[in-house]
């Protein structure tokens, strides 16, 4: 048994050596890199067959629930480790990924079968050799660069091994067993081929425009549910107020009612002369409409503003929506208007 620090002697160099023509190679780690197949890319393309396991789920087809969602950031991160870890920076500064995923999608189709993981239990990252010279390294948390000891990571410290037979049977074995698990296991293979080919792949900017939103706002979108939204059967939208309203203070309003349902509280900032006050109307008209009693706290400056917008006088543009909120001043709060 011999000992890689990846700094005197590391895997990836190890590897090169080690890897025969016509090897099939079985590896069971957390995340898979187009980097670490260019730097092994003329050993692998010489090999019979890779068969790769994630050891934590990955590519899983079925939508993660809202209640595990402390598991979707790290999936998604090794989902997305395929581009390159946040240590390969440099090498995706280099601009060759387009390349080096075109030919990694074509190798993977040839020579490469992917299975997940697709229990929250924990499993041991390794590589093993079937070839003349039987050889399995442990323990190899990821399939990258930082892993192959070509770049540099945040560990402090790595320690491989590398097992001779009959020792390294024992990894094969295991690793046979899990693979044909199909209860803990599940292929993947199209998914991460799908996921390299998007790197190459031509796309309409309509397309990028949307999946940078849909990046942004996935986390809103998956917390909007019929409790939070505004009921409009209220017949809020068909009010005075709604209709003078432009599309922005309309979003705004919305926002405002689902923030208010979801947290009991908003506050609406925005620059002046944007129609705050319109906004805040429309969301009174709302509570109103479902016999809620509003009140509305505002400095002694601005009292004749909001009674006004609740009286039937001719200069109230929204006279007909006849709102009946309470006007306080900020101080003292047991003045009525």
């Amino acid at each position: 048994m011999e000992l890689i620090d990846n700094i005197n002697c590391k895997l990836g160099d190890e590897l090169t050596k080690t890897i025969e023509k016509a090897s099939k190679l079985s590896v069971a780690s957390a995340s898979f890199s187009i980097f670490a197949y260019q730097e092994l890319k003329k050993e692998l393309q010489e090999i019979d067959e890779l068969r790769f396991i994630f050891t934590s789920p990955t590519f899983l087809k079925e939508k993660t629930p809202k209640e595990k969602r402390e598991f979707y950031i790290p999936q998604l991160n090794r989902e997305r480790s395929l581009y390159g870890t946040e240590f390969e920076v440099r090498l995706r500064n280099k601009l060759s990924q387009k390349a080096i995923a075109r030919e990694c999608a074509d190798w993977i189709r040839q020579r490469v079968r992917f299975k997940t993981n697709t229990t929250h239990d924990q499993m041991g990252g390794f590589i093993h050799l079937r070839q003349e010279e039987e050889v399995a390294y442990a323990p190899v948390n990821g399939f990258t660069t930082v892993d192959l000891g070509k770049e540099k990571g945040n560990q402090m410290f790595s320690l491989i091994n590398r097992i001779a037979a009959p020792l390294s049977t024992q990894y094969l074995e295991v690793f046979d067993e899990l693979w044909e698990d199909e209860e803990r296991m599940q292929e993947v293979t199209d998914q991460v081929v799908e996921h390299i080919s998007n790197v190459y792949r031509e796309n309409a900017p309509e397309y990028i425009y949307f999946i940078t939103l849909y990046n942004i706002f996935n986390e809103f979108l998956e917390d909007l549910s019929e409790d939070v939204l505004p009921n409009e059967a209220t017949g809020f939208k068909t009010s005075e107020i709604w209709n003078m309203l432009y599309n922005f203070q309309q979003d705004a309003a919305l926002a405002i009612i689902n923030k208010l349902e979801k947290f009991n509280g908003c506050i609406l900032a925005d620059s002046v002369g944007l129609g705050k006050t319109f906004t805040a109307l429309a969301v009174i008209k709302y509570y109103e409409n479902r016999n809620k009693s509003v009140l509305v706290l505002c400095p002694k400056k601005l009292g004749d503003n909001w009674i006004t917008f609740r009286s039937n006088l001719t200069n109230n543009p929204i006279a007909k929506d006849r709102l009946r909120y309470d006007v306080l001043y900020h101080t003292p709060l047991d003045v009525p208007l």
